[in-house]
């Protein structure tokens, strides 16, 4: 699929950029393009590739529109990874995060179809769904964006992938609760009942690829993956640095912060089906030409929402995914 394909990758300096350059290149590209705005990381991740010369870095940023059509200039897909991601940040700057989130996905759009990009997929999150946040806000209102973009004239196909969280990405748990194993000997957090979804980031990459292939333009591709206590993770950690009787500090839930995520939210539910054992699909309520049609055949999800509270994880099943992502 990406044999002689040039992909634009924009915020591609981050833990997901880099296992996705890492298994695009096994595709023989003609061009990586990673697009960010992090002259560091971008130095670095030069070296971590062996200055390959597939690989072409441009700085710049999604909110100016003027840059990133440049980098656009004959693409045949594009990555959209790049966003203000941290709940507190997005809280505290909600001004910068609609911009970037918002206004930059937007740009990115407008980029894409300018070039007739073959397919743009947008890297969502599960706290776009039934968001209680400003992040989640701007994420959801970036799908919207996205989904809407087929209903242009335009032959750019554009899908979404919705996933949870990412284990060992940048300012991942496990990091913070490593350090604080480390350095205090006990671990904060926010609610002891706090549950997340959880997935490894060569799976999440594996499954963007998939998407990729089989995505008609306008669905939402939902990842299946497992649950878990926080509570859980933080023990397994502490175990695993053979600290016995782990003390807990409970913080408190942060403003914006939900105890349990939603990766489908009840409404989104009654419109998606059941893709296969590794996705779910939610069909928009829009038209878009022949969408419905393609998916005629598959059967509802019937799910009344799909929440990290269900089918939880043991602490055997935590620490066999850890040490598979290679964090124990």
């Amino acid at each position: 699929m990406f044999k002689n394909k040039t992909v634009l990758v924009t915020g591609g300096t981050g833990s997901w950029g880099y296992e996705l350059v890492r298994q695009l290149l096994k595709n023989d590209p003609k061009e990586i393009r990673i697009f960010s705005r992090n002259e560091s990381n971008q130095f670095l991740m030069k070296q971590e590739f062996d200055n390959n010369a597939k690989l072409k870095f441009i700085i710049g940023d999604i909110k100016e529109k003027d840059s990133l059509i440049e980098a656009c200039n004959d693409v045949d897909y594009i990555y959209h990874l790049a966003a203000l991601k941290h709940v507190p940040v997005c809280e505290d700057q909600p001004i910068e995060a609609l911009k970037t989130n918002v206004i930059g996905t937007q740009n990115v759009i407008d980029a894409a179809i300018k070039f007739n990009v073959e397919k743009v997929v947008y890297i969502s999150t599960d706290k776009a769904s039934n968001p209680s946040n400003f992040y989640g806000l701007t994420k959801a209102m970036g799908e919207k964006l996205i989904i809407h973009a087929n209903t242009l004239k335009t032959d750019t196909r554009f899908v979404c992938i919705r996933g949870g969280n990412v284990l060992g990405t940048n300012g991942s748990v496990i990091h913070v609760f490593k350090k604080q194993i480390k350095d205090k000997g006990k671990i904060g957090i926010t609610d002891l009942n706090m549950t997340r979804f959880f997935l490894t980031i060569e799976d999440a990459i594996k499954l963007v690829f998939k998407a990729t292939l089989e995505s008609r333009g306008g669905e939402t591709f939902v990842m299946k993956m497992p649950a878990c206590k926080i509570v859980d993770i933080a023990r397994v950690l502490a175990e695993a640095a053979n600290v016995k009787d782990i003390e807990i500090e409970t913080l408190g839930v942060r403003p914006g912060e939900k105890v349990h995520e939603l990766l489908l939210s009840s409404y989104e539910s009654e419109n998606t089906i059941s893709y296969d054992d590794q996705y779910f699909v939610i069909l928009p309520t829009i038209h878009i030409e022949g969408l419905l049609e393609h998916y005629s055949t598959y059967k509802p999800a019937n799910l009344v929402n799909y929440n990290s509270s269900q089918d939880l994880m043991s602490q055997s099943e935590i620490r066999d995914m850890m040490q598979k992502g290679g964090f124990i």
